[in-house]
């Protein structure tokens, strides 16, 4: 009694031949890289290129020859570091710099206490309409930051807004939120309406991450809600914590969109306020893209810097703490 034998696939009478172990671990060895070649590709093209050519572009700057006019006329020529001598000592980019530095001295400290406190309301037991007020939160999160600049900068304007016209029926001060110091008020008001939410959710699911075993030791130690919120909750969720003021950071040195949509409705946002909006201004509106590209080389790697020694010292203090 013989038994049939397998055949391959489209090609008539060739028996079927196993592959060998080694060409199977050679596959499955090749398939991860395979999976990853898409995402390879995309951030190539669109994240590491980009970068690329304007740190090349940094390095260069045009040589104009006479009028400029006819061919050759305008050259591209190797500048050196003269682009980033030039941004150094650019008083619009350093009082940019200093601007945005006391706008998040405003926002982060305010958001982030904002959203412990919430976060901590939220995963209290006494908590009614939880799922509501998580969404209320929330919310304002999910709404572009050039419509909520729209948004605020309506309820900013004296003639328009109905906050005004409430004020002055009560005979109450009506101050310009648009004009001097109180301007900061009102971007950081935009920037922690916007961003709360976020930081509230990744909190307070950290915070439902937490054994409730650990709260009921606590009661039955004596612990007031308060005490457990000081004593437990905050300290176990110092990591979230962590992550939220290194988002918060990266978020505040990128500020672009509140300022830019707020610029048309006063005189006292200039278009160099922050330091991206004065990279757009020689891009677009001057046309030196070598300089622009320079700060904006320069601006990426403050923001690096800072946020990997940030990162650094929070490690070095979490394995300080493991460690006692």
């Amino acid at each position: 009694m013989t038994t049939a034998r397998r055949k391959s696939y489209g090609v008539k009478g060739a028996p079927y031949v196993l592959p060998s172990p080694t060409t199977t671990l050679r596959r499955a060895r090749s398939a991860p890289y395979f999976f990853l070649l898409p995402a390879t590709l995309l951030f190539a093209l669109f994240f590491a290129l980009p970068i690329g050519y304007a740190v090349w572009l940094s390095f260069h700057k045009v040589k104009v020859s006479g009028l400029g006019l006819g061919a050759g006329a305008r050259k591209e020529v190797w500048a050196g570091i003269e682009n980033y001598t030039d941004a150094f000592t650019d008083s619009e980019l350093v009082d940019g710099a200093l601007r945005v530095l006391g706008y998040g001295c405003i926002v982060v400290p305010v958001m982030l206490g904002l959203a412990l406190l919430f976060a901590l309301m939220l995963d209290s037991e006494k908590v009614r309409l939880a799922p509501f007020t998580r969404l209320a939160i929330f919310l304002p999160y999910a709404i572009p930051g050039v419509v909520a600049a729209l948004l605020w900068g309506f309820l900013y304007l004296p003639d328009v807004s109905p906050f005004y016209f409430v004020l002055e029926r009560l005979g109450l001060p009506q101050p310009d939120l648009l004009d001097g110091g109180p301007l900061y008020l009102a971007l950081s008001n935009i920037a922690v309406w916007g961003g709360t939410g976020f930081n509230m959710i990744v909190i307070y699911t950290s915070l439902q991450a937490v054994p409730a075993e650990v709260y009921e030791a606590a009661k039955l130690d004596g612990a007031t809600p308060l005490q457990i919120a000081l004593r437990i909750k905050i300290p176990m969720v110092a990591p979230s914590l962590v992550l939220t003021f290194f988002f918060s950071i990266i978020a505040t040195l990128q500020v672009f969109n509140e300022p830019t949509t707020l610029k048309p409705l006063t005189n006292s946002v200039s278009t160099t306020w922050s330091p991206l909006m004065k990279v757009y201004r020689d891009a677009f509106g001057t046309g030196d893209i070598y300089q622009a590209a320079a700060e904006a080389v320069i601006i990426a790697l403050v923001t690096l810097v800072l946020s990997f020694g940030f990162l650094r010292a929070a490690n070095r203090r979490n394995k300080q703490e493991a460690a006692l």
